[in-house]
């Protein structure tokens, strides 16, 4: 059975010295190439591959980024990843990862990461072992949020986090407001509030996170509470409950 695999890097030249490299192990089925994080997370949920090549470096969405935007409920790839970064990063993906090809790919450091991946495969239960750990390592890694994917119909999109007006809960999803838009995310709010900058977001509501930027009024309400009425198209109004009005207290003075 040919083994599913995508090939993301943002050159050119890379992947197709790597599709070069990979013509000489017939058990590998290249199914596509993507050229960035958002074309790599679209081709991942399309094709379901065995095994991923990804580039750890690549400008909005980086490799790690990509794995951590995968939806919750589908099954990882394994991911063998490719970089240039230094010696004292490599130790990471070395301890983390299932293999990493250092830039530019070597046909021996190839077949090595081959080998594990073939054996891998051909245990299902190691193979998901593997794919918990490289979920708790992309996780851990970094816990800064640079940017927000969002989901509309069947592609992604990469949104500015200061584009976001706030998330909220509906329906058992969360969502992002942008200005002009709302769109399902693949984050749970404790996530989100644990990985984003405060200031300027805050927990307004055990439903809502905020962004401060985009606020265009704060009106009093009974009790001590607030609504903040935000700068998007529809001028949203987000109640603060009671419990985190203090934190509003404290910006108005």
């Amino acid at each position: 059975m040919a083994i599913k695999t995508i090939i993301v890097d943002d050159e050119a030249s890379a992947r197709s010295r790597l599709r070069k490299l990979i013509a000489g192990f017939p058990e590998i089925s290249i199914e596509g190439e993507a050229r960035d994080g958002i074309e790599a997370l679209s081709m991942i949920s399309e094709v379901r591959p065995d095994l991923v090549f990804l580039d750890v470096q690549m400008p909005g969405l980086d490799g790690l980024d990509v794995l951590r935007s995968l939806p919750s409920q589908m099954p990882w790839p394994l991911v063998i990843f490719a970089t240039a970064f230094d010696q004292y990063a490599l130790a990471a993906f070395e301890a983390n990862a299932l293999g990493y090809l250092l830039k530019p790919v070597n046909r021996d450091k190839l077949r090595v990461v081959l080998d594990r991946a073939f054996q891998l495969i051909g245990n299902p239960q190691q193979a998901a072992e593997e794919g918990t750990r490289l979920q708790r390592f992309a996780r851990n890694v970094s816990n800064e949020l640079r940017h927000i994917v969002a989901q509309v119909r069947n592609r992604y999109v990469l949104i500015a986090l200061d584009e976001v007006c706030f998330f909220k809960m509906e329906d058992g999803l969360t969502k992002v407001k942008t200005d002009t838009g709302l769109y399902r995310v693949d984050y749970s709010l404790s996530d989100l509030e644990a990985r984003l900058p405060d200031p300027p977001y805050f927990r307004a509501h055990r439903s809502t996170i905020v962004n401060l930027h985009k606020v265009k009024e704060i009106a009093p309400m009974f009790k001590g509470a607030y609504v903040l009425i935000m700068k998007d198209r529809e001028g949203s109004e987000i109640q603060v409950s009671e419990r985190h009005s203090k934190y509003v207290r404290e910006l108005l003075k």
